[in-house]
């Protein structure tokens, strides 16, 4: 897609906003901004916020809004450029070979090593989507990756292309969008971040997360919507070992709502705390507390 076609596509900055609007994400107008920018600018984005603020659901929107695939590469310690890019097909390979001899043929390394043997994985698979849009590459939780995986996405991200030794360089048609989320378990180097725009999605107070739960699980009362923002804001308080996040709070509500709960009381409260919290310490300490302050009486 031309640039002209992409800015009739996404017009402004609240075009987009419907757009995200229509798929359920509910997003502010910092964070519009930011990915209509990110978008419309061709860079990269940094997403950042705490665990469950919507920065992986704000990528997973964008795509959608765009009529775009949604390519995701989930990062890890000893993540390697080599898995993020592609792998050779060897059972293919394999048989090709088995092949050749049962015809008498003899195969070159070429031959073995050309582009009909190649897996593409994600960062390959975005650079060579055809369009007419660009994908929207999701590059997620990179403060899990190491360091020398960053240097390597510095070098996808400026020039969009990567070099395949057997291959030579493939160069993106239409460059995707790249969106990289991070918790912050470690700081990023500040060559990735000088590459990318950057914003931090803050948790969303508490008429914001009723809304998004309305949205997300309709069936669910309205009464028990404002409920649970309101209880997920009191755990949020509370020193807990994983604060809950806006996926939490939808899970929550899904759960209640199943057991056909309109609203939580203390014991409807306890039957579905394990939908908004993880971990039996959180459990001890929110109990110890009393479920009355984190719901009412229902």
């Amino acid at each position: 897609m031309s640039e002209g076609d992409l800015a009739a596509a996404l017009p402004d900055v609240d075009t987009l906003a419907a757009g995200l609007a229509a798929t359920g994400y509910l997003a502010d107008e910092p964070l519009v901004t930011a990915l209509f920018l990110a978008v419309r600018m061709g860079q990269p984005i940094l997403l950042e916020g705490e665990p469950g603020v919507g920065k992986t659901e704000a990528a997973k929107a964008l795509a959608v809004v765009l009529g775009s695939p949604l390519i995701r590469l989930q990062c890890y310690e000893g993540l390697t450029a080599a898995e993020a890019l592609y792998e050779w097909n060897y059972p293919r390979q394999l048989l090709g070979i088995r092949l050749a001899e049962a015809r008498g043929e003899q195969l070159r390394e070429a031959d073995l090593f050309s582009a009909d043997y190649l897996l593409a994985r994600p960062v390959l698979a975005a650079i060579e989507h055809p369009g007419p849009r660009p994908a929207v590459l999701l590059l997620d939780e990179v403060d899990r990756a190491d360091d020398e995986f960053e240097a390597f996405l510095l070098e996808v991200l400026a020039e969009a292309s990567v070099t395949i030794p057997e291959l030579g360089t493939r160069r993106a048609l239409v460059p995707p969008v790249a969106v990289l989320t991070s918790n912050r378990t470690r700081d990023l180097h500040d060559a990735l971040r000088r590459r990318c725009l950057y914003h931090w999605i803050a948790y969303p107070g508490r008429e914001r997360v009723a809304e998004i739960i309305r949205r997300r699980v309709p069936a669910a009362s309205g009464f028990l919507a404002d409920q649970v923002a309101g209880g997920v804001e009191q755990l949020r308080a509370m020193d807990l070992t994983k604060p809950p996040g806006i996926a939490e709070a939808i899970d929550w509500t899904l759960a209640a709502s199943l057991l056909g709960l309109d609203r939580l009381d203390p014991a409807g409260a306890a039957a579905t705390l394990g939908s908004v919290l993880k971990h039996a310490e959180d459990h001890e300490m929110v109990r110890a507390q009393g479920l009355a302050k984190v719901v009412g009486d229902g």
